[in-house]
């Protein structure tokens, strides 16, 4: 009897523990339909911070991120982002992404071949000012020990 206690006690403690994540599931289905297409990042700024270096996506310097295109498929959530920028690295990678109920973009960058849910590593950036022809994602870095805004200022392409 006592075994039998014990182990329902055991399963209820395994059942009732949930795991968490740090990105809310639940999608904005609206904001991704309407980032379907071709983009470009016009500007990365950093609001009262100008005078900083930002390695982005640990890939290369946040300039050369200006210019680069992007294509987002919203009914599978993949598509594509190139490096193309004189100076700059070339660099060019198919990703993975969708947005939460939260606002949060979730991105991943891949490598060719590569399955999404095989890399573990990925980017939690806040999606803002979403309109048909623009939008911005903004990524939180410490600088300094102080939170600063990375913004990314993207268009669309025609």
């Amino acid at each position: 009897m006592k075994k039998i206690i014990f182990l329902a006690a055991i399963t209820l403690m395994l059942f009732s523990c949930k795991t968490s994540s740090i990105t809310e599931k639940k999608l904005d289905r609206n904001s991704q339909v309407a980032l379907k297409g071709n983009w470009v990042i016009s500007s990365v700024t950093y609001p009262g911070s100008e005078y900083i270096k930002v390695n982005s996506f640990q890939l290369a310097d946040s300039k050369c991120f200006e210019g680069s295109t992007w294509k987002f498929v919203s009914n599978n959530n993949k598509g594509n982002m190139a490096l193309t920028k004189y100076d700059c690295p070339a660099f060019s990678s198919p990703i993975t992404w969708f947005i939460n109920a939260n606002g949060e973009f979730i991105l991943k960058i891949l490598d060719a071949g590569e399955k999404a849910r095989k890399v573990r590593d990925g980017y939690v950036l806040h999606i803002a000012n979403q309109t048909e022809s623009s939008f911005q994602l903004i990524d939180k870095i410490n600088v300094g020990g102080k939170a600063t805004d990375v913004v990314y200022q993207f268009q669309r392409a025609n």
